[in-house]
């Protein structure tokens, strides 16, 4: 019986730019934020939980928001309330302009 944990594929779903919020609490030097530039829809990611390894061309602030849920998949775990066991949505938590990810167990 092995420990390790099966692979997962991180999908990029929705990238979000809330607006009224970055007019309303954002100095004005700053308001001119676009939806994040690291990430486009469809874009995937495969990657390997146990490697303690943020993947190449991903976000850092991102996978440290999204890793105990990335963790829950890979270790046999399931979100309650979703129609596919074995995924999960999640999200970063830059509240200005968040992005959304699926992500999803390799059996």
């Amino acid at each position: 019986m092995s420990d390790m944990m099966p692979k997962c594929k991180i999908t990029i779903i929705k990238r979000m730019l809330n607006k009224d919020l970055i007019d309303e609490y954002v100095v004005e030097k700053y308001k001119e934020m676009n939806k994040c530039e690291r990430f486009t829809e469809g874009q995937e990611f495969i990657i390997d939980p146990n490697l303690a390894k943020v993947p190449d061309e991903f976000c850092d602030w991102a996978w440290a928001d999204i890793r105990n849920d990335i963790n829950l998949i890979a270790s046999g775990g399931n979100m309650i309330g979703m129609k596919q066991k074995g995924t999960i949505i999640s999200s970063c938590s830059d509240w200005f302009r968040p992005v959304y990810f699926k992500i999803q167990r390799l059996e």
